[in-house]
């Protein structure tokens, strides 16, 4: 009786304790889940990192000797100078003497300067669609004269034209040259015939002569002429015929 008894509680003491080691395992393995669940993070091992790659240079020679120059006699040491260039025979040869005179001149005018006639140097020409070109040496105020002339020198004979205004429709005899020389700054502003008798100085001019009188005023500017009678032959006032000035008073701008 008491031998079984006893034999009864070692088996009862030992599935206890089966028992309690299932439960301690399964409590571990609980806790491990809930671990990797929970997004815990996980300890990382560092990579080594990887060696840096070394260039290879080549090997220092063993020996280094300096290399044991003899100097030749008369030699300084220096580079040699470069050669001198060749002399240019143009520069001390001027060639065959001429045989004969020089050309007169460059290119001849052609079109409506050849037909004009004029040399453009220090005359004016008067071309044949009615403007006038000034000449290469004309001072600024010829030039100026003879662009204002341009823009008036197709336009008709008007009696009093210009006087009462610069801008107008057509101009009279003594309203156009006050017209070309107001342009220049030569006239303070129109004048009729009588008042350019006596305007500027008296005489005629190296680039610009006024000629007037009490019934007629006209004026030659670099060698051509600038007149209202002349529009009746050519229909401009721009003519490279001049005229008799017997009767007239020759009157021009102080330099000009």
């Amino acid at each position: 009786m008491t031998s079984r008894h006893t034999r009864w509680m070692r088996r009862t003491a030992l599935l206890a304790c089966l028992v309690g080691a299932a439960a301690i395992g399964g409590g571990y393995v609980a806790i491990g889940a809930a671990g990797d669940e929970s997004g815990s993070p996980r300890r990382l091992i560092a990579a080594k990192p990887a060696p840096e790659s070394q260039t290879k240079l080549p090997p220092l020679p063993k020996k280094l000797r300096a290399r044991v120059v003899q100097p030749e006699a008369g030699s300084t040491g220096a580079e040699a100078p470069a050669p001198a260039p060749e002399q240019d025979p143009g520069l001390d040869d001027p060639g065959p003497k001429p045989s004969g005179p020089a050309s007169s001149g460059g290119r001849r005018p052609s079109g409506v300067l050849a037909r004009a006639g004029g040399g453009g140097v220090s005359k004016a020409t008067a071309l044949s669609n009615g403007v006038a070109l000034p000449p290469f040496e004309a001072p600024e105020a010829v030039r100026q004269i003879i662009e204002a002339g341009n823009s008036i020198a197709r336009t008709p004979y008007k009696w009093g034209g210009g006087h009462g205004r610069f801008l107008d429709t057509g101009y009279d005899c003594s309203g156009s040259v006050s017209f070309a020389l107001y342009a220049a700054g030569l006239i303070g502003g129109p004048s009729d015939s009588t008042g350019l008798m006596r305007w500027g100085k008296p005489g005629k001019g190296k680039w610009i002569t006024v000629y007037a009188n009490a019934g007629h005023t006209y004026m030659e500017v670099a060698g051509i002429r600038f007149d209202t009678s002349g529009a009746k032959v050519t229909g401009s006032r721009w003519q490279n015929d001049l005229r008799t000035n017997a009767g007239f008073v020759a009157r021009h701008p102080p330099g000009l």
